[in-house]
Formats: structure tokens, C-alpha cells, sequence
């Protein structure tokens, strides 16, 4: 019996790795220092959420699409002769829609069912609601990024700089406070990748458990079973509601899909479990696409029921109006939510218009074309405002030391994949790959930069590694005296660097009516204005 523990013990080590065991105060502060600085970041996030007062940027679709699914249970038009909804909007009408046209959109509901969720519980007729959910989504991110990080690294002051970096990042905290579906896809996406962490962890434990209690070789040629896998069908649900609010979260599905079936093909090749290879794409590979595509596949229309349930939806009803058309063997209601779905691609892989404020994907990581969300130059006596010209206004521009930062940290995580072949790294760069790869393909699209917050907490995860490197030989004291306070006070004046641009930039993320001067100031860059 002995013999069996100890060859137990062996095989975790090999499949979990050599990770330090936390002590009962590295247990609480594991929870503790993530949910103080996301207490923290969460406070800032609503304070003052209701500015600016006004409907900004695309929250002018958002905002009205979310209302109309929880009046109506679909997107429906405006009334004919509202010339200037938004300015109804903003002075609190919200009776704007017609429950009897359907209006097409772009994407599917579960964003904007979110941000309706915020505006029937605190109403529509005011920011504080129709930006609600998106805040709270904002702040819980805070803690889950920091138990992410305690996962993969295993070190409590690491989980605390990674929920750190997030809280006072300032396109994270901008999207936090506005409600758009950015920060819906990235919420859910990064919710199915810390889903996966746990599963890899719990499924290695059991085929070190299953494997070690008999004489080695004694197993079927493929292997153990790895059980029913609670955490990946959450994974799943997970990214379905990605997928459910931008068709961008399929990316995730696929990057997160072949990450976690390459960890149980390592897994077993590690166990010496013989036809790893075949068990892998056999066992493993087809239960992975149940549990992640399928289920996506099956909540997907799910989110739609809204839709299948209205008399009055956009194209409800294309299928009986034009008989022989689109897929003839679908029946009706399936033939014109292809349709539909035809409409959606259509705009979104043709949408060339251009905007001021259009930005290429090379330039996101360098803040080379940030967003303006909104602005307005009131005068003196307006809005507070105590000098000849003021500005109010909300741009998306990230933190300085963070996206700078993260390019040398992306080469840096890339480099320890390839080479080192350290599993963590690939797991970041699997959701940097998801996140911004694709948008080189589309580059003659109308795109923004702020759609950089779906990958942004794998940069953070990407710095946090990189500042692991630095610091583990402190906080292991293997290096000389003077060396390990380098290291820490090192890393301790960047994220202190990090602070003061958060401070710096905070007056125009939150629209706070500041002198133009003031405004101008904090326009670094020609391309920022």
C-alpha cells in the first residue's frame, strides 16, 4: 500500500508539477488580496457611473436593444417620427420602441440581456442602470484574474499583482463603466478559461490517482476514464455566452477547445499511459467538443428564444413570406433564423465605413489610436466648469506602463512556450491568439481599439509572468541580499508607475469637467485626439 501512495504521489508531482502547497493564511489571503483590491477597483467603477449623464458612443444600441428585450423579448425599431431618439433617452423617455417592427442587429442577445438586466432592476431612464451589470461584470473580473493567477503560478503575491494590474488599468476601467458588450465577451471568455484551469487540475489528480493504484502497465491500452468533468461543461456554458453576445467568442471556443484536449493528450503521455495519442483524439478530443462546441451549439439558439417567440421579430416571419427560399429542407422558423444569421454576416464582414476614430490592430497594443467615447466643451458657469473652456470627455487610453509592458511580455511568454515548453505561457498566448489574432484578417473592417479589452487579462496574466521571473528569486531567497531588494523594489516602482498613470488619466475616463489646458495635457500623441 505504501508503494501504491508513494507511486501516487510520483505521479502527481509529474502531472501537476512542483508547485509550492499554500499554508492556511496563504489560503485566505488567496481569496483576501483579490477581493480587497476588487473591493477597491469596484468602488472606483461606480462611483459617479452615472457620468457623463448621456448615452456614449455605441451604448446608443446597446442601451435602447436592452431595454427592448426585456419589454418585448426582441430588439424592435423605433416609433416612426422620433427624429433624435438618443436626446428622448437621455432627458429619460424610454417609450421609444415599436412592439410590432423588428429591427435587424449585428449581434446576438446575451450582452445586450445583460445590460438590460441593469435597467429592470435599477431602470432605464438613467446610466446608473443601463451601465450597472457591465460595472458589476468589470469588478468580479478583478477577482477572478487574481485566483487565475494564484492557479497558474501558485504564489499569493503574484495573484494579487495580477487582480492589481486589471483594477487600475485604464481601458479596462473605462469599459467597466460603459455599457457596451466588450467587456460581456471578455467576462465570460475569461470565466471559461479559469473554468478549464480547475478542470485540468481536478482531471490530472484523478489519472495520477487511477493509474497509481495499480501495477504499472496494468491499464487499457488508452487509459484511465477522467470522469464526468463538472468544471468543463461550466467552461462551456461559459464560452457559449461569449459566443452568445459577439460571434468573436467562437474564437475562444476553438483556441480553449484544442488547449485542453493538448493537456490531456500531455497528461497521459506524462502517466505512461500507452496510446496517449489515440486516447487523446478518440477519448478525450470528442468529449471536448461535446462539452465546449456542442454545448455552445445547443445555448446559442437558446439565447434567442426571445426572438422565436415574437410574432413581430426582424425577418420572423421571412420563411412564409418567401416560399422556396433559403434552405428549402428547414421548416419555417429555422429557414428564417438563417436568414437572419445571413444578415449578420453579411454587415459584419462588409462594414468598411470609415470612423475618425477607426483603428488598426497593429497599433492597439501601443495605444497608437485609442477611442473617444464622448466629449463636450462646455463653457464657464456650464456643468461647473470655473475657466473660459473646459472639456468632459472619455477616452478608452489604456495604461501607459501596462500595454508597453505587455508587448515585451507577449515575446517574452511566447519564447518560454516554444522553447521552454512551459504550459502556462501557452495557456496565455491560446487567449492572446483568440483574442487578438483574428483581427489581422480583418483589418479593412471598421474596428476600434477598445475591442483589445477580450484579450487584455492574458497580457496582464503575460506581465505577471514576466514579473514572476523577476521576483521568484526574492521570494525564494535564492539570490544575494542586495540582488533580491532590487528585484522588489523593482517591481514594486512599476506597478507604483502603474498607479500614478491610472491617477493621472482617471478625470478622462470618468468625464469629470476638467480645464481644456487639463485635457489637452493629457493628450500625449497627435493620434489620441
Amino acid at each position: 500500500m505504501a508503494h501504491v501512495t508513494a507511486r501516487e504521489e510520483q505521479l502527481r508531482r509529474r502531472l501537476l508539477g512542483d508547485r509550492p502547497v499554500l499554508t492556511p493564511a496563504g489560503v485566505r489571503w488567496g481569496w483576501l488580496g483579490p477581493l480587497l483590491i476588487a473591493a477597491l477597483g469596484g468602488l472606483l467603477r461606480f462611483w459617479h457611473l452615472d457620468r457623463p449623464p448621456k448615452l456614449a458612443f455605441d451604448e446608443t444600441y446597446y442601451v435602447k436593444e436592452g431595454w427592448s428585450l426585456i419589454r418585448f423579448g426582441t430588439e424592435m425599431q423605433v416609433k416612426a417620427g422620433i427624429a433624435k431618439p438618443d436626446e428622448l433617452w437621455n432627458a429619460g423617455t424610454t417609450d421609444i420602441h415599436n412592439p410590432q417592427l423588428g429591427n435587424i442587429v449585428v449581434h446576438p442577445p446575451i450582452g445586450k440581456w445583460v445590460i438590460g438586466l441593469g435597467e429592470w432592476a435599477f431602470g432605464a431612464d438613467n446610466p446608473f442602470g443601463w451601465r450597472f451589470s457591465v460595472a458589476v461584470l468589470g469588478t468580479v473580473s478583478i477577482v477572478l484574474i487574481g485566483r487565475i493567477a494564484l492557479r497558474l503560478f501558485g504564489s499569493v503575491p503574484l495573484a494579487a499583482i495580477a487582480s492589481l494590474l486589471l483594477a487600475f488599468e485604464g481601458l479596462h476601467f473605462t469599459m467597466s463603466r460603459t455599457a457596451l458588450l466588450d467587456m460581456v465577451v471578455m467576462f465570460f471568455a475569461l470565466a471559461g478559461f479559469g473554468a478549464l484551469l480547475v478542470d485540468r487540475d481536478r482531471s490530472r489528480e484523478i489519472l495520477a490517482r487511477r493509474v497509481g493504484a495499480l501495477p504499472h502497465g496494468t491499464w487499457p491500452q488508452w487509459g484511465p476514464w477522467l470522469g464526468w468533468r463538472p468544471w468543463r461543461w461550466l467552461a462551456g456554458l461559459m464560452l457559449a455566452f461569449a459566443t452568445s453576445t459577439k460571434w468573436s467568442g467562437l474564437l475562444f471556443v476553438a483556441a480553449f477547445g484544442l488547449m485542453t484536449v493538448w493537456w490531456d493528450l500531455g497528461a497521459r503521455r506524462a502517466a505512461g499511459v500507452r496510446g496517449w495519442g489515440r486516447a487523446a483524439v478518440l477519448i478525450d478530443g470528442p468529449y471536448a467538443v461535446v462539452q465546449l462546441v456542442l454545448v455552445t451549439a445547443a445555448v446559442y439558439p437558446l439565447t434567442w428564444l426571445g426572438w422565436f417567440r415574437s410574432e413581430h421579430g426582424y425577418l420572423r416571419n421571412w420563411a412564409r413570406d418567401h416560399p422556396g427560399q433559403g434552405v428549402h429542407w428547414l421548416p419555417e422558423w429555422a429557414r428564417s433564423f438563417v436568414k437572419y444569421h445571413q444578415d449578420m454576416w453579411a454587415f459584419n464582414t462588409t462594414l468598411t465605413t470609415p470612423h475618425s476614430y477607426q483603428s488598426n490592430p497593429w497599433g492597439w497594443m501601443v495605444q497608437a489610436r485609442p477611442t473617444s467615447f464622448y466629449y463636450e466643451g462646455p463653457t464657464k458657469g456650464q456643468q461647473g466648469c470655473t475657466v473660459d473652456q473646459c472639456s468632459q470627455a472619455v477616452h478608452t487610453i489604456g495604461t501607459i506602463s501596462f500595454w508597453w509592458a505587455g508587448v515585451f511580455a507577449l515575446f517574452v511568454v511566447a519564447w518560454w512556450w516554444l522553447a521552454r515548453r512551459d504550459w502556462r505561457a501557452g495557456a496565455i498566448m491560446a487567449g492572446v491568439i483568440a483574442g487578438y489574432g483574428p483581427w489581422f484578417y480583418w483589418q479593412k473592417r471598421t474596428i476600434f481599439a477598445f475591442y483589445e479589452l477580450a484579450f487584455e487579462p492574458y497580457v496582464a496574466l503575460a506581465i505577471v509572468f514576466c514579473l514572476g521571473l523577476i521576483l521568484q528569486p526574492a521570494l525564494e531567497r535564492t539570490c544575494p541580499e542586495r540582488e533580491r531588494r532590487w528585484r522588489i523594489w523593482g517591481v514594486a516602482a512599476y506597478l507604483v508607475l502603474g498607479l500614478l498613470l491610472f491617477a493621472f488619466f482617471y478625470p478622462i475616463h470618468t468625464a469629470e469637467v476638467i480645464p481644456y489646458d487639463s485635457w489637452y495635457a493629457r493628450m500625449w500623441f497627435p493620434s489620441w485626439v
